[in-house]
């Protein structure tokens, strides 16, 4: 049976005048004081988060810079780029410290916001007013070979381009920008701006992958509408930033919604892809490492007792094989089998000065190679 929590219902304020008062007090004065000193508190903390957040933006902004400007200077060749290179990355380590500090008094922010009670005033905030459409998309007959060929050559062709636009930020440069370059305005540009934010991610270059996400969802948004409106996208990108520029709050909130549902969804691909190509570097690692019978010298040796990891950490034969000796030979036999098969150690009979094996002696090992853990 589905039980029903009601303790959030104990931390609100649901009255300003749900309190006895002195008969000499004039009652509606000092319950319109209290509401309004309520009301001033909160927009002064409304107010404070609003700034955290922008100077947040404005530190990710000029992060970005400074990664952008680091980029540059490591793909230029001249000395004075190699010059200023050290100064641009002392920039953008104390950039990314600031930013770091930035997101942790926003974080605190939204945190002690959480907390606050309710009140009448929170209550009535309207929550939900926006109306979302399916459309139907239009059916397409480019076969997956197709498409992959269109947008590798696109992407050929364009390529600069695609990037130029990824690092604007501004909604005029941006509009101004397709407007002297119309046929970036495609599902070619975002799908490769999507993989450029995950390769940005991937690189730890966290401040320029979110600047290059809020141009992708430009140009999602942009797609969708033109869907919507079944016109060209060429066509309609000017209603998109005339829409995003008048202040629409409820379209401005779905966009802002979907940047961010987008950046989470960015630092998930990120992270697999990290742990599949560090996955695939450890099974290459272990492949190199593997002796002549398939074995991994490393878990071999893990597998070992104690007494014969000690023989193989101080490279003595003559103390492996005195550990043998004390062994049940049929584990000794497991053990040895399995140094031989994986390579850790190399069984060679000794050659004397004349070039002829000498039978007589037991089986040496010239070569101790053991993995460095």
């Amino acid at each position: 049976m589905t039980t029903i929590d009601y303790s959030v219902w104990d931390h609100i304020e649901v009255s300003d005048d749900e309190d006895d008062t002195h008969p000499n007090i004039d009652t509606p004065s000092l319950f319109r004081w209290r509401h309004q000193a309520r009301v001033d508190r909160m927009e002064a903390f409304m107010k404070k988060g609003e700034d955290l957040e922008k100077s947040l933006a404005e530190s990710r902004r000029r992060l970005a810079e400074a990664q952008r400007r680091v980029e540059e200077l490591k793909e230029a060749s001249t000395d004075e780029a190699r010059a200023q290179l050290s100064t641009a990355q002392a920039e953008e380590k104390v950039l990314r410290k600031a930013e770091r500090a930035w997101v942790k008094q926003v974080e605190e922010h939204r945190s002690e916001e959480k907390k606050m009670p309710w009140n009448v005033d929170t209550l009535s905030k309207e929550g939900f007013s926006k109306s979302v459409v399916n459309v139907k998309p239009d059916s397409k007959e480019e076969t997956e070979e197709e498409k992959e060929e269109k947008h590798r050559t696109f992407v050929e062709k364009h390529e600069k381009q695609i990037k130029h636009f990824g690092m604007l930020r501004r909604w005029d440069d941006s509009q101004k920008y397709l407007s002297d370059s119309p046929h970036l305005v495609c599902e070619e540009t975002a799908n490769y701006l999507v993989i450029m934010c995950i390769d940005l991610e991937v690189e730890e270059k966290h401040a320029l992958m979110e600047q290059v996400a809020h141009q992708t969802i430009v140009m999602q948004f942009i797609l969708e509408l033109a869907k919507s409106l079944k016109v060209d996208p060429r066509g309609c990108f000017r209603q998109f930033f005339t829409k995003i520029k008048t202040a629409d709050q409820q379209y401005q909130d779905a966009f802002n919604d979907e940047l961010e549902s987008f950046k989470e969804r960015v630092r998930g691909r990120a992270k697999i892809r990290i742990e599949k190509a560090m996955k695939e570097y450890e099974e290459e690692e272990r492949q190199k490492r593997m002796g002549p019978g398939g074995l991994d010298p490393a878990e071999v040796y893990d597998t070992l007792p104690e007494e014969m990891q000690k023989c193989f950490d101080e490279k003595d034969i003559q103390m492996l094989q005195d550990a043998i000796s004390k062994m049940d030979p049929t584990e000794a036999k497991h053990h040895m089998k399995r140094c031989i098969e994986s390579g850790l150690w190399v069984p060679n009979a000794r050659v004397d000065e004349d070039g002829d094996k000498d039978e007589a002696d037991e089986p040496q090992y010239e070569e101790v190679k053991k993995e460095e853990q």
